[in-house]
Parts: C-alpha cells; structure tokens; sequence
C-alpha cells in the first residue's frame, strides 16, 4: 500500500464521522486561538512600552512620589514632590536639569461644547528645550508656547478627534472661565494619553488649580553629559531621604526614582509573567482538546475492529495500521491549529485596530511567522500524541479477535 493510501483512508474515516471529528478540532481551535491571539497582542504591547521607553531617553530620570512597587498608584494618587524635595534633587551631584509636571482632569470648552482633557503644567523655560531635544517632541503647525502667557499646545487628539469640530491653531479655548489662545499642535507622541492632552506653562498651572507653588506630582531629571544615570538616581534617592529627615514633623514618604533601563525591566518581568500565564492557561485548553482526540481515536479503534481486523487480514502490518491512525489525530491536531491560528490573527488585528481608537496607547498586535510555526506545529504535536496510545492499541489487534466482533 502506498503512503498516500494512508492519507485517504485517514481522510475518509473522518469524515464519516465529521460531527465528532468537528467537535474534537474546536478543542485544539481554543488552545491555540488563545495561544496566538494574546501572545500576539502583549507582545505587541510589549513592543509599545520598549518604544515609550526609548523615547524617555538613557539620559532621563523620572521622579514620582510612592514606592517603586506600586507605581500606577503612585501616579493616579495625588502624591506630591514637596518644594524642599524638588531643591534636593537639583543640587543633587549630576543633575543638569529638573522638569516639575502636574496633571489633571478638567473640562475644557471650545467653540459651545465642553469637553474633559488632561491638563498638563511644566515650565516651558526649561520645558521646551528637554521636550524637543531629549523626547522627541515636535510640532505638527503652530508655535511654541511663551511662559507666563495664556497660550497653550495640544496633542493630536485634542486637536482632532476631542471636539466635533477640530481645534485650529490661533483660536481660543476655555478652561475654569479663562481663554487660551491655542499656539500650537504636537505630533503624535505614541501615546493616547499624551495625544489626549493640553499643556500650560506651570506657573498658570498652578493658578487654574491651586496646587502650592513649587511642588509637583512629578519631575523628570536630564543629568549632566558623562555622567551615570544609574550613579545620579543612587544620589538623588539619599539626598531625598535626607531632606524627608530634616523636616520638622514631617511624614517619612518613598519617591520612585526611574530610570528608563529600570522601567524596561519592570514592564518586561510584568510582560512576561503575563506572557507565562497565558502560555499556562492556553495549553491546557491544549491540552484538554488534546484528551478529546485521545478519547475520539479510542472510540474510532473499538468502532473499526472488524474492520482493522480485515486489513490485517489483508496484510496489513502494525505499522501500516499504527501510521493510519496516528495520521488521523495528526490532521485533526493540525486542522485545530490552522483554524486556531486564522481566528488568532485575525482577533489580534481587530483588537489592534480597536487599540487605535480607544486606549491609552496605540499598541500593535505583533504577529510573526514563528508565532504561526509554533502554533501549528505545537498542534500537530498534541494531536499525534494523544492518538499515539489508541493508534499503538489498534496495530496490537489480533486478525482472528478483531473479526469476532460486530459493531
């Protein structure tokens, strides 16, 4: 018998019993739909993070207010870099320049429709040269804002997508009763957040909201040329516990001081016990959908005795009968992991297409060749495995028994 009798014969029991050979594929889809789709996606939103942080720069350090473990409380909190903390960080050795930031959410109106934005304040003296020269920033039309006055930049979905109406430069907008004149539009800065978002000098800033003069929730440090970034985070962490100890009835706080080498380390140990997690849980939905071919194969041995029983009567040979039904699991394993992958992919490209609307941040789906190899053949695998014990069973049959029995 040729090999490609094999193949027919495979292909031909199985559709002879397509409902239940249909129900075992859809275990092994699961697996690897899982498997592909949100491997897929948290690398691609690994790939976005990395790329935020590079833009951070490897001569950056940021500054919060909190313990480095908990940093999204941290940042959504409230907490505050005191003025005594943010002169301890200045004279820090190494430190060239210190950028205070303040956010918060305020409604905003342009023309007759109110809208809520994130307000941001930084110094734009010393702002605008780190923003340009050291992240990245750059405007899409317009000017830089001047410090002091009622002028303010906004991100590409402020500008675009916030207001039925886009926002021009050279207009006005109002926020908590006072116009701003609009000088100027960013290009995307990679992030929803950052895009979704209005920027005023940090003295007007702290006018609009009442935040204590010379404080903020945040700074980012630009340290001196040759200097070690990881040196000066080491020095400015000791000179804010320092001034935490000088003053005078003062609560002891944590600041996280990051540096972006630091920050790519955290988001990539999340990512990948995230990345672990899902490899976990998708193999064994795998795993299950494996046992049902295990269990599919069993019955298909005890249905086709008789007829096991006339091809090694025929001349059939263990191996001829074993290599037949292994060939059935291993196109069942295979179709699961073809169907798994497309609806994998093809999940992966709606949430990325989603991802480009909504979220914080424009994420792509990163789907690669090896990430469909694996997928298919990890599939494969499974399925020829699990029709391994039941193909082994039905190469054992004796002729003579296997013709006894009627079924």
């Amino acid at each position: 018998m040729e090999k490609s009798e094999y193949f027919k014969i495979a292909f031909r029991n199985l559709k002879t019993r397509s409902l239940r050979s249909w129900l075992t594929i859809l275990g092994i889809v699961i697996g690897v739909f899982l498997i592909v789709s949100l491997l897929s996606l948290s690398e691609g939103l690994k790939a976005t993070i990395t790329k935020q942080l590079k833009a951070m720069g490897g001569e950056m350090i940021m500054i919060m207010p909190g313990d480095e473990s908990n940093m999204i409380m941290s940042f959504i909190g409230g907490g505050k870099i005191e003025k005594e903390d943010m002169e301890a960080v200045k004279r820090t050795e190494g430190v060239d320049k210190v950028l205070p930031m303040s956010y918060s959410g305020v409604v905003m109106r342009y023309k007759e429709e109110g809208k809520t934005v994130l307000l941001t304040g930084q110094p734009w003296n010393e702002a605008i040269d780190i923003l340009q020269k050291f992240q990245g920033w750059s405007l899409s039309s317009g000017r830089w804002p001047i410090s002091g006055k009622n002028e303010v930049i906004i991100g590409q979905q402020t500008a675009s997508k916030t207001f039925e109406e886009k926002v021009k430069v050279n207009t006005d907008i109002t926020i908590k009763g006072r116009k701003f004149e609009v000088v100027g539009i960013l290009n995307s800065l990679g992030s929803k957040m950052d895009d979704s978002a209005v920027y005023i000098d940090m003295s007007i800033y702290q006018n609009l909201t009442g935040e204590k003069k010379g404080s903020a929730q945040m700074a980012v440090v630009k340290i001196e040329e040759g200097a070690s970034v990881n040196k000066v985070a080491e020095n400015i962490k000791e000179n804010l516990k320092e001034t935490e100890k000088r003053r005078a009835g003062g609560a002891a706080s944590n600041f996280s001081v990051i540096t972006s080498e630091k920050m790519s380390g955290i988001a990539g140990g999340i990512l990948g016990v995230i990345q672990f997690v899902i490899v976990i849980f998708a193999s064994i939905a795998i795993v299950v959908g494996g046992i049902g071919i295990t269990n599919t194969m069993f019955t298909s041995v005890r249905e086709r005795t008789r007829e096991i029983g006339i091809m090694k009567a025929l001349g059939a040979k263990n191996n001829t009968v074993l290599l037949i039904f292994l060939i059935e699991a291993g196109i069942i394993g295979f179709g699961g992991g073809i169907g798994g992958t497309a609806l994998g992919v093809l999940f992966a490209k709606i949430i990325e297409k989603y991802g480009q609307l909504h979220p914080i941040f424009y994420f792509s789906a990163s789907v690669t060749p090896g990430l469909i190899i694996f997928g298919l053949f990890f599939s494969f695998l499974v399925g020829g495995l699990a029709g391994f014990f039941p193909a082994r069973r039905a190469a054992k049959l004796k002729p003579v028994e296997a013709l006894r029995r009627y079924e």
